[in-house]
Parts: structure tokens; sequence; C-alpha cells
């Protein structure tokens, strides 16, 4: 069974003063706190160091499971310096050379043992939303907006919001859980690693919600971070409805929307079949149109096609429109069927796929979202070699 797991790489610890230690020693403390396994990677060749005694000890306070690695074990005459590492108070050390590949596979077993087997998303008729967005964009305010309740910290200092939270509640007699996540933020810079954790688990909230909702500052610029955050929700596969907060404090005329709208289209083309929608959190303006548009994305999320409809409708958009020739060939689309839901997923039997030119793939995509409702859902479709 294949099982995915995120690897956060830290800075080497060393315990003695240096430059920018001090914000690695907290670095590393952060991705022990997040970790479910610890790899402790030890130079094989140097043999135990007081170093490797004082983190291991430190290693051991966090009652997390510790691999150790040795690493740089080359060839076998140096894997009698493995057994020293023992000393270190664990049942287990690995030699490894990551120089040549050896011995990472036995690693990997023993990870893969120790690791939680990744949760399935429970089956519920909740509707799940995830709030994701850059720092500061009021996220957490839009969370007290839709609880009606200040049931998570609202601060104006980025970052505040360290975790996600999961909180279900009941509106209309439905059933929702908001998923309020840590802020997104720009990476690159030491003193500011910590975002790395938060972001891990944004991504981890993404991936068991239903529906996104990518959180916009309607008074700021859109920025290249907003349109690589909406990019992961994209790349999950999830429902996404697009929110532009703060607009009771946004300068505005009769057309300042529809401007607006058309900016976040221009910069967000790949979200083209994502519902707007213009809130304030402060005020709670507009809050109910919000709700309609999660649970029409989450409707569509989850929408099944009738068989025989569907065709009628590929038939008919071939009909109007011939593919173009592509790759010594042209794509003839014998039958079609939907092999699951969230998102809808489509099947395509095709004389040869290598002949499907992506503009004709995206035509066939939007007669779908014509003929069905399937605003608010990324739509998947595979093509598949029809066997004669």
């Amino acid at each position: 069974m294949d099982q995915e797991f995120h690897i956060i790489d830290t800075g080497g610890i060393e315990l003695k003063d240096l430059p920018f230690m001090e914000e690695i020693r907290a670095q590393a403390s952060l991705a022990i706190d997040e970790a479910d396994v610890i790899l402790f990677v030890v130079d094989g060749r140097v043999g135990v160091t007081n170093q490797d005694t004082d983190i291991m000890n430190l290693l051991f306070k966090s009652n997390k499971p510790v691999i150790v690695v040795a690493n740089k074990i080359d060839n076998v005459d140096m894997m009698a310096n493995v057994y020293e590492f023992y000393n270190l108070g664990v049942e287990e050390v690995f030699p490894v050379s990551s120089l040549h590949g050896i011995g990472i596979g036995d690693v990997l077993d023993r990870l893969i043992q120790i690791l939680p087997y990744k949760k399935q998303k429970e089956s519920s008729d909740a509707v799940s939303f995830a709030i994701i967005g850059q720092p500061n964009v009021g996220k957490s305010s839009l969370t007290n907006a839709i609880l009606g309740t200040e049931r998570v910290i609202v601060s104006t200092i980025p970052g505040t919001t360290r975790d996600a939270i999961d909180t279900p509640f009941v509106r209309d007699g439905r059933d929702f859980v908001v998923i309020d996540t840590a802020g997104m933020r720009k990476q690159g810079k030491v003193y500011e690693n910590a975002e790395k954790y938060s972001f891990l688990r944004a991504l981890k909230a993404i991936e068991r919600s239903d529906v996104v909702l990518l959180v916009l500052d309607g008074t700021e610029p859109i920025e290249e971070q907003d349109k690589r955050i909406s990019g992961y929700a994209l790349e999950a596969n999830k429902a996404v409805v697009i929110v532009v907060n703060k607009w009771d404090i946004v300068e505005k005329d009769d057309k300042t929307m529809q401007k607006m709208t058309e900016k976040i289209r221009n910069h967000f083309l790949f979200l083209s079949f994502a519902p707007i929608v213009f809130v304030s959190a402060l005020t709670k303006q507009r809050i109910h149109l919000l709700f309609e548009a999660i649970l029409q994305a989450y409707e569509n999320f989850n929408r099944r096609v009738p068989t025989n409809v569907l065709n009628d409708i590929i038939m008919e958009a071939t009909l109007m429109n011939q593919a173009p020739d592509f790759n010594g060939g042209r794509i003839r689309i014998y039958y079609a069927t939907q092999v699951s839901n969230a998102p809808p997923t489509f099947v395509l039997f095709v004389n040869n796929p290598d002949f499907m030119h992506f503009s004709y793939q995206r035509y066939i995509e939007n007669k779908l979202r014509e003929a069905f409702m399937f605003e608010g859902t990324p739509i998947k479709i595979i093509l598949r070699k029809r066997e004669d």
C-alpha cells in the first residue's frame, strides 16, 4: 500500500552559539513538535560525539519515535562504525549512504511501519470547508463571522493563528465544519521558517476539506503568493470559492465590484470555475451569500451525471466543433462515463489519447460546464484508448 507523507528538513543543530543558531534551534524544535517520526542523522565516519548525545537527550524528551540514521557508510569496511551509535540508547541504527543510495529503502520501510496510517476523511453529511489565504487577510475574523461568535482569537498581528482549528456548527439545519488555517506567508528567510510548519498544517486542512475558501484582502493588490496559495487547492482537486474580504472599507462606485471581478479573473485564469463573493467579516455583510456559494460548490463537487445524458452532450459537442488534427491524427470520442465525484471525474474512450489537443479538451470541459451545474468545482477528464 502506498503511503504519502511530508518530510521536514531542518538546519543542522548545534547547541553552541553560532550565527543564526538560535533561529535554527527554534526551527528544529517546531519541526520536532510537528513530526510524527524523527529521523536523527549522524555522521557514521566520525562516531558518537558529545553533540549527538545532547541532541539525542533532547529528542527523547519529545516522546516521539526516533530513527537513528548513520550516514556516510559507503562500504562494508565502515559497517563496524555503526555499532557505536547504539550507545545513544536506541534499539535500531540504520547504516546508509545518501551519496550512493545504500540503505535508504530499509529506512523507508521502517518509517512506514512507524508512521500512523493516513486517515481517510470520515463519511459525513457535514460540509467541511477550509479558509486559506495570506496572513492578515481576515481569515480568523471571517471564521468568527461565520460562527456568529468569538470562538477564534482574532489579532491584527500577522501569523497569530498557528494551527488549523476545526469547528463543527449547524446553520439552517445543515451541518458544517469550518477549518481556520494559519496564514501562508512567503518563505526563504531563516526567521520566517516557522511559517513552513503552519503551511504544512494548512495543506492538511485543504486535504480534509470539501470546499476551500480563498480569502483575498479587498484593500490590497493581488500578489503572486495569492495565486500560489490557490494553486494548492487546485492541485488537491477541491471545490473553491474566492472570498474578497474587507469590502466594507473599500472606496467604491457602481463599477468597483465589476472591475475587481475582472481583475480576479485575469489573475486566476485557472480558477475560472470558482464563484467570487464580496464580504465584510467585520460587519458580517453578505455572509449569507457566502453560504449559498459554499453549498452550491459542495453540491456541484459531489454531482453525478446520468451516462446517457453525458454522452448526448459529448456527441453534440463533437458534431458542433470537429476536433483538429494533432500528433498525426484526429481524436474520436466513442463513449464517456463518469467514474467518480468529489470532484466529478469523466473517462472518455477514444481512438488515441495522443490525438487530443489541450484546447479541444478544454472545449469539451466547457461544454460539460455549460450543460451541467459545475460552478465552484474542478472537473477531471481522463482519456483512455478504446480496446477493439
